[in-house]
């Protein structure tokens, strides 16, 4: 016991020097059981090197023990020697009482590089072998539900709980429950477990789940409610102040939603979706230049936010601020993208500064993406009238009447038909 006491002060005070004394002693003295528990205690307490170096030692002395090749492979991973590490667990046979063991050490190898289905298999395995074991099948509903099937990580996570347990890995059983039904869509099923959760633990992140569940179960109420507790528990909280913006908008208090977002903002001045949720809802409001001032903020946060970009360009078409939305689209050089919003709102600019024949190119890279917008349609045909191309033009208000009855193009078309006739 005493020199279990002094390798728990040489990790706890961060003495390597004490340490690796301490373990040559043990080896000298040959302290095997000692040895062992102290490699547990320095995984534990993240020194993988000396503990490596423990089962090492170990292992030369009973080659054939099945424990420690899981053991030693373990810190050989942490340590980066893979190809070790997985030849010492393929010694595990599958008539060995560790064997499970080794296959969840494998799926954790697995899942840890990537390779999802191979880790789902070992599992698997491991779950035929001890098909009652709570860790294995919580693994398994945990694989299942980072490969997306929901209904079936839910069903397992659910027996979980039924059964009695808790928490299993440091991790709530019911919040692991609501986060699987909330991910699959689910949202209604999750809100009776974040509702469980939250009588004994108000932690920020459950609140935001369970606030989220209830929007989007279409409950702006409740979620509005959650939120407002978030923030008064955690100001710092950011994405409270866009769901509760969203969630008031979802009643149509887009007043309120603006307080939020400019809330938000005031405390992030660098999140670019707060920053084009104000301006959106700004154009709600009919605050035009305030909008802008928060799209181009967003713009600059991210130049690259097409979003935002298409936002700030609509709302420089509406009030025909050519000059600005040309410039922004130049700067976006919506000429390389394919994006034939965009490419419209630069033709009708252009066509508004008389710029025709430039007009032209615009109207035909958008007019690919846009053949069943009937107001782009309706514009296009007639720019292409003006301009003498009426064969174009008819190419156009054939598909625009075939999209929409327009009674004006429908009567235009008839007309021409009289003519040929």
């Amino acid at each position: 016991m005493k020199q279990l006491h002094e390798f728990e002060r040489a990790i706890f005070e961060g003495d390597i020097r004490l340490m690796n004394e301490l373990i040559d002693r043990a080896e000298k003295m040959e302290e095997f059981d000692l040895l062992y528990d102290v490699a547990g205690m320095m995984v534990e307490y993240g020194y993988i090197g000396q503990a490596d170096h423990i089962y090492e030692t170990l292992s030369s002395v009973m080659p054939d023990e099945a424990q420690l090749k899981i053991d030693r492979a373990s810190t050989l991973l942490e340590l980066g020697d893979e190809d070790e590490a997985l030849l010492l667990l393929s010694e595990v046979t599958p008539d060995q009482d560790e064997y499970v063991q080794a296959l969840m050490a494998l799926a954790d190898y697995y899942q840890m590089i990537g390779m999802a289905e191979a880790a789902l298999s070992k599992v698997k395995e491991a779950l035929e072998r001890a098909p009652y074991e709570p860790v294995i099948r919580f693994a398994y509903a945990e694989l299942l539900l980072d490969a997306g099937r929901y209904i079936e990580a839910a069903k397992l996570f659910s027996d979980l709980y039924s059964e009695g347990n808790n928490e299993i890995a440091n991790i709530s059983i019911p919040l692991r429950i609501a986060e699987t039904y909330s991910a699959g869509a689910a949202y209604e099923e999750a809100i009776p477990y974040y509702e469980n959760i939250m009588e004994d633990e108000q932690s920020p992140d459950t609140v935001f789940g369970a606030a989220y569940a209830y929007y989007q179960s279409k409950q702006p109420e409740r979620s509005i409610q959650l939120l407002e507790n978030l923030i008064e528990m955690d100001p710092d909280y950011f994405s409270a102040y866009m769901l509760a913006g969203q969630a008031n908008s979802q009643l149509g208090e887009d007043a309120k939603a603006y307080d939020l977002y400019k809330k938000g903002i005031a405390r992030d001045e660098f999140d670019k979706e707060l920053r084009l949720a104000a301006g959106k809802v700004a154009l709600k409001l009919a605050l035009p230049d305030e909008a802008e001032e928060h799209l181009k903020h967003s713009i600059a946060l991210d130049p690259e936010y097409i979003d935002a970009i298409i936002t700030l360009a609509s709302l420089y078409n509406e009030r025909e601020q050519d000059e600005e939305l040309l410039d922004l689209l130049a700067e976006m050089k919506v000429d390389e993208m394919d994006l034939p919003l965009l490419s419209a709102f630069k033709a009708f600019a252009l066509e508004r500064e008389e710029q025709y024949a430039d007009a032209y190119l615009s109207y035909r890279k958008a007019y690919t993406g846009l053949k069943d917008d009937p107001s782009f349609l309706d514009k296009f045909a007639r720019f292409l009238l003006d301009e003498g191309k009426p064969n174009e033009a008819i190419e156009v208000i054939k598909t625009l009447v075939s999209l929409t009855q327009h009674d004006e193009w429908a009567a235009f078309l008839e007309m021409l038909n009289d003519k040929e006739v």
